[in-house]
């Protein structure tokens, strides 16, 4: 559809002046009474033309009517068939052209060709050979009059086209923008929940460790002195899981083959060091593993790995160091089962304080993890004491 601009460009309303000027200037050659008159009026109406297409069309349309009635006097008062009658033609272009509703560019066409045959055939006589001439004259000029206004809609057409090539464009820039919104929404979560699993999880153990660190380094400073190893070693192995987050929200990963190389993959085969690492940390975790691993993508085992991850630090905050936690993964029909349950022994007991921890972040993230990858996530505390965690995760063959 196009639109009326409420203010033209400069260019626009010095091309329509000039098309005035010259229906002015085309006037001054007429002596007849109201000649100046009718041809100066469908001057300053061309002026006008882009602001009120119609209006002026119906203008020139009554002038040139009335130039006509004037002209068929006994005494005429007007000329017939006048050079300024050029207007009609301009308005007609115009209305063609610039006007919304299509139905006005074909009235439009039909009151110019009309007015031709009015005036040029209007009164011929067929029988005559000047009235056949003048009948001729009257088709030829309708037939010029029909070119000019198939050229104009030729153009409305391609300026419609036009109009809608640009619509499309700026819909589609503005959809590419709200897509990288949304890709730079999903990227901050993704890097959000990252960067949870790795200090909620090395931060949980790194404080049970210095807890028990500062109480064993009198009495048993063998035992403090693994605390400390294992801390320093959990702060290296947390230290360069941020590196490489900050990597990826930086953007300076380098792309050879030795960078990827040297890159830490994390999946299920670093289940066994994660058990071990709450091992150390107090807890007493069960490993199991059931049916045969089916083929699972990067990310897939990156999701389990964090669920088991968030499990066991969860367990470790609010059941205590001396919980029995349980982490099982099965393999059934298509479907990766992940199951973390502890039985809050440690919280009942009060063996240990317990670490304190914000609450439902960690919920949040690995139900956002699971339902990117179509999975079911469910969590709460089981019969019984202690919690439950369960991922129904779809097997995904690598691409």
């Amino acid at each position: 559809m196009m639109r009326q601009m409420r203010s033209e460009p400069w260019v626009h309303t010095v091309y329509d002046l000039l098309l005035a000027l010259v229906v002015a200037y085309s006037t001054l050659s007429y002596g007849q009474g109201y000649d100046k008159l009718i041809g100066f009026s469908m001057a300053v109406a061309v002026a006008f033309r882009r602001r009120r297409p119609m209006t002026v069309m119906a203008v020139v349309s009554a002038l040139a009517l009335a130039q006509y009635r004037l002209a068929a006097l006994p005494e005429p008062l007007a000329s017939e068939g006048a050079l300024y009658d050029m207007a009609v033609l301009i308005a007609m272009v115009t209305v063609v052209s610039h006007t919304e509703q299509i139905w006005k560019a074909y009235a439009a066409g039909g009151i110019s060709v009309l007015g031709i045959m009015l005036v040029f055939g209007g009164t011929a006589d067929v029988t005559s050979e000047a009235g056949r001439d003048g009948l001729n004259e009257a088709l030829a000029a309708a037939g010029a009059c029909a070119a000019v206004w198939l050229t104009s809609y030729m153009m409305r057409t391609r300026r419609l086209y036009v109009g809608v090539l640009e619509e499309r464009a700026a819909t589609a820039e503005r959809e590419r923008a709200h897509l990288a919104q949304i890709a730079a929404a999903e990227e901050r979560a993704e890097i959000a929940r990252e960067l949870h699993d790795v200090v909620a999880h090395s931060l949980a153990v790194m404080i049970v460790q210095a807890d028990g660190a500062s109480y064993a380094i009198v009495a048993d400073q063998d035992r403090a002195r693994t605390a400390m190893q294992t801390i320093a070693g959990i702060g290296r192995d947390a230290l360069e899981d941020m590196r490489r987050i900050v990597e990826v929200l930086r953007g300076t990963k380098g792309s050879d083959a030795e960078d990827d190389s040297d890159r830490r993959r994390v999946g299920l085969a670093h289940l066994e060091p994660l058990v071990e690492r709450a091992r150390v940390a107090g807890l007493q975790v069960e490993l199991r593993i059931e049916g045969e691993r089916q083929g699972l993508s990067a990310a897939d085992e990156l999701t389990l790995f964090r669920i088991a991850q968030e499990g066991m630090t969860n367990a470790l905050r609010h059941a205590g160091p001396s919980a029995q936690v349980s982490v099982t993964l099965r393999f059934d029909d298509g479907t990766a089962v992940l199951e973390v349950v502890d039985d809050g022994a440690g919280k009942l007991a009060g063996s240990a304080p317990v670490v304190p921890g914000s609450g439902g972040n960690g919920l949040v993230g690995m139900r956002e993890r699971v339902e990117v990858h179509g999975g079911r996530f469910t969590a709460g505390p089981r019969l019984g004491p202690g919690w439950q965690v369960r991922v129904e995760l779809p097997v995904r063959t690598a691409a």
